[in-house]
C-alpha cells in the first residue's frame, strides 16, 4: 500500500491530463462497442432474420432507445432501397465507428505521453535533489554504484514496468466495465456464467505472480552491486593493472553477474508467463462460453443465432483487456520492487537540517571556536575534548598521523557533519543556528584531490558563482599561478578539462581548484593537504598560489608536509582525536614531543 501511495503522489500533478486521457478512453470504448454491435443487424440482414421496425421511439441516451431507433432507420432503408443498400449502410457505419474509435484512442495516448515521461523526470529530479540535500556521511555508508543504479536502472524499471502500464491500467478496466454491461444487456444468464469464470482466472494469475516482486527486488539489489563493481573498477583501474589483479576482479564481476543473471531469469520467466497463461485461460473461458451459449441457442431458444455471434464477438473484446490487465499486473509487481529501492533514498532521514529560524550571516568579523566534548559516527568517539579558538586573519595548521581526526574536525565547520556533544561557533553563533548556504558561502575549500567537472576551464573556475565575467576568471587564474599554462592550451579558458580533469596534470588541476577558491573570495579558507600529492616543481607553483590565496584571510591548513606550515601562527598537533600539543613551529620542536617526532620522521635521511 505504501508503494501505491508513493506512485499516486507522482500522478497528482498530472490529474488534468489523466482525466482527459481517460475521457478519450471512455469515448473510444463506446465507439468500439457500437462498431462491434453493428455486426448483429448485419448478420440479421445477411441471414434474413432481421425483424423490421416500423416506428421509432422518443430519443434518449439508453440502450432501448438507441437500438430501437437504429433498427427503425435500418428497416426504413430496407423498405425504401433494399437489403443491399442496408448492408452497405451498416458497413459504412462500422468503418466510421472504427475510425472514430482510433482517433479518440490516439487522443487518449496523446495526453498520456506527458504523464508517463513527466513522472520519470519528476522521480529522477526528486532523487537528484535528495542526493544534493543529504550530508556527506550518507555517501560514506552508501555505495556510489548502487546509488547510480537506483537513479538509472530502478527509475527506468519503474518507467518500463509501471508507467508504461498506465495505459493498460486506465484503459483495460474501462473496456471491461463497458463491455461487461453490454454482455449483461444481451444475455444476463450467459453473463452470469462469465462473472464466475473471470475471477477464477484472476486468482490463478495472482497466485503465479505472487513471488515476482521479491525476486525483482533481489535482482535490482544484485544489479546495484554489479554497478558498484564497475564504478570501483573504473576508479581503480591503475591499481588493478599495477597489481595484475585483472583476473581476480574479473572473477568477482563474473560471479556477481552470474548471480544477477540467474535471479533475472526467474523474474523474466515469471513475467513472460503472463501472456501465454492469460491467453490459455481466455481460450478455456471462450470454449466454455461457446458450449454453454450454444446450448442456450439450440436447446432453450434464449438467444438468437446472430445475437449469440455478436455476444461471442463482444466477449473476445473482453479477453484482450483482461489479458492486458494481467500483463500489467505482472509488470507492476516487478516495478514495485524498484519503487522500494528508490524510496530507500527518498525516505532516508537527513539528520543535518536547517532550523526554521536559522540566522543569516554574510560576513566573518571575529573568531572561529571549536568547543567539542565528543564527536562520533557510530559507537567509538572520533574527536574528544577539543577546545580551539581561531582569530580572524590568523593561519592555523593542524597536523597529525592519518586517522587522528584532522579532516573530521575541520569538516564540522561547514557542517558536513554535526557535533555529537558540543558546538562549533562563528563570531559566537553556533553553526547549527546559521543558514547553511550563508555559512558555506563564507568558506573556501581546496582539497588534497582537486575535483574538477567535465566542462571548460572557465566553468570550473567560476563553479558555484551565480554571476561571473571573463576578466574576473582570468584574474583568479593569475593569482593561482594557472594563467600561464591555460593560455598555452588550445581554446585557452574554453578548453575542456575532461572527466575529473583528466586532461590536466595534478599540479594544473590543483591550481584550477585554487583559482576557484580565489574566485569565490571567501573570508575563511580550508586547505586539506593541498600539496601532499604533488611533485617538487608542482608543489612550488601551488605553494606560491596558496600564499597568494591566503593573504588577508583566516586560514585552516591540514598539513602532511610540515615544511609547508612552519610560518603558521599556531600549529595544532592531534593524536587519536585529541589535541596533544599546540604552538609555533620552533616552540614545538623545542618541547621534544609528538610534533618533533613527526618532524624528525620527515627530515630523517
Amino acid at each position: 500500500m505504501k508503494n501505491v501511495k508513493f506512485f499516486i503522489k507522482y500522478l497528482k500533478p498530472y490529474k488534468g491530463k489523466i482525466s482527459l486521457s481517460m475521457t478519450y478512453v471512455v469515448i473510444s470504448t463506446i465507439f468500439s462497442l457500437f462498431s462491434i454491435t453493428m455486426i448483429i443487424p448485419f448478420l440479421g440482414l445477411l441471414f434474413n432474420s432481421q425483424t423490421l421496425v416500423k416506428s421509432s421511439v422518443p430519443f434518449a441516451f439508453n440502450s432501448h432507445s438507441l437500438v430501437t431507433n437504429f433498427n427503425y432507420l435500418l428497416s426504413s432503408i430496407i423498405i425504401e432501397k433494399g437489403k443491399l443498400s442496408a448492408l452497405i449502410f451498416v458497413c459504412i457505419i462500422i468503418v466510421v465507428m472504427f475510425l472514430l474509435k482510433n482517433i479518440t484512442f490516439f487522443l487518449s495516448q496523446y495526453y498520456l505521453a506527458p504523464v508517463r515521461n513527466g513522472i520519470v523526470q519528476d522521480m529522477r529530479q526528486a532523487l537528484y535533489n535528495k542526493i544534493l540535500e543529504m550530508p556527506v556521511h550518507f555517501f560514506s555508508k552508501e555505495k556510489k554504484g548502487d546509488i547510480m543504479s537506483k537513479m538509472n536502472n530502478d527509475v527506468s524499471e519503474i518507467e518500463y514496468s509501471i508507467i508504461r502500464s498506465l495505459d493498460l491500467i486506465f484503459r483495460s478496466p474501462i473496456n471491461l466495465i463497458f463491455f461487461y454491461f453490454a454482455l449483461l444487456y444481451m444475455s444476463p444468464v450467459l453473463t452470469l456464467f462469465v462473472t464466475i469464470l473471470l475471477p477464477l482466472s484472476a486468482v490463478f494469475v495472482g497466485f503465479v505472480g505472487s513471488k515476482l516482486k521479491s525476486h525483482s527486488l533481489l535482482g535490482q539489489q544484485k544489479l546495484g552491486s554489479l554497478m558498484s563493481l564497475i564504478e570501483e573498477t573504473l576508479g581503480g583501474i591503475r591499481v588493478i593493472k599495477a597489481f595484475t589483479a585483472e583476473g581476480m576482479v574479473n572473477d568477482k564481476f563474473k560471479e556477481t553477474g552470474t548471480s544477477y543473471t540467474k535471479t533475472m531469469n526467474t523474474v523474466t520467466r515469471r513475467q513472460m508467463l503472463a501472456s501465454p497463461l492469460s491467453e490459455f485461460l481466455s481460450v478455456v473461458s471462450l470454449a466454455l462460453i461457446m458450449g454453454f451459449g450454444g446450448y442456450l441457442v439450440l436447446s432453450k431458444n434464449i438467444l438468437s443465432s446472430e445475437a449469440f455471434v455478436g455476444y461471442i464477438l463482444l466477449f473476445t473484446q473482453i479477453l484482450a483487456p483482461a489479458k492486458m490487465l494481467s500483463s500489467a499486473y505482472y509488470y507492476v509487481l516487478k516495478g514495485l520492487a524498484s519503487i522500494e529501492r528508490v524510496e530507500s533514498i527518498l525516505d532516508a532521514p537527513n539528520i543535518l537540517t536547517e532550523k526554521p529560524d536559522a540566522k543569516s550571516i554574510k560576513t566573518f568579523e571575529h573568531s572561529i571556536e571549536f568547543r567539542i566534548k565528543e564527536f562520533k559516527y557510530n559507537v567509538d568517539p572520533i574527536l574528544q575534548d577539543i577546545s580551539l579558538t581561531i582569530e580572524k586573519g590568523k593561519t592555523i595548521a593542524i597536523v597529525g598521523q592519518s586517522g587522528s581526526g584532522k579532516t573530521t574536525m575541520v569538516d564540522l565547520l561547514p557542517r558536513f557533519y554535526d557535533v555529537t556533544d558540543g558546538d562549533v561557533l562563528i563570531d559566537g553563533i553556533p553553526v547549527r543556528d546559521l543558514k547553511i548556504e550563508d555559512l558555506r558561502g563564507l568558506i573556501g575549500y581546496v582539497n588534497q584531490e582537486p575535483i574538477l567537472f567535465n566542462d571548460t576551464i572557465a566553468a570550473n573556475i567560476a563553479f558555484g558563482m551565480k554571476v561571473s565575467n571573463v576578466e574576473d576568471i582570468k584574474e583568479a587564474a593569475r593569482i593561482a599561478n594557472a594563467d600561464e599554462f591555460i593560455v598555452q592550451r588550445a581554446g585557452q579558458y574554453e578548453n575542456n578539462v575532461g572527466d575529473r580533469g583528466s586532461q590536466l596534470s595534478g599540479g594544473q588541476r590543483q591550481r584550477i581548484s585554487i583559482a576557484r577558491a580565489v574566485m569565490k573570495n571567501p573570508p575563511i579558507l580550508i586547505l586539506d593537504e593541498a600539496t601532499s600529492a604533488l611533485d617538487t616543481e608542482s608543489e612550488r607553483l601551488v605553494q606560491t598560489a596558496l600564499s597568494n590565496l591566503m593573504k588577508n584571510r583566516t586560514s585552516i591548513i591540514i598539513a602532511h608536509r610540515l615544511s609547508t606550515i612552519v610560518h603558521a601562527d599556531e600549529i595544532i598537533v592531534m593524536n587519536k582525536g585529541r589535541i596533544v600539543e599546540r604552538g609555533k613551529h620552533n616552540d614545538l620542536l623545542s618541547q621534544d614531543g609528538y610534533y618533533k617526532k613527526l618532524h624528525d620522521m620527515q627530515t630523517f635521511k
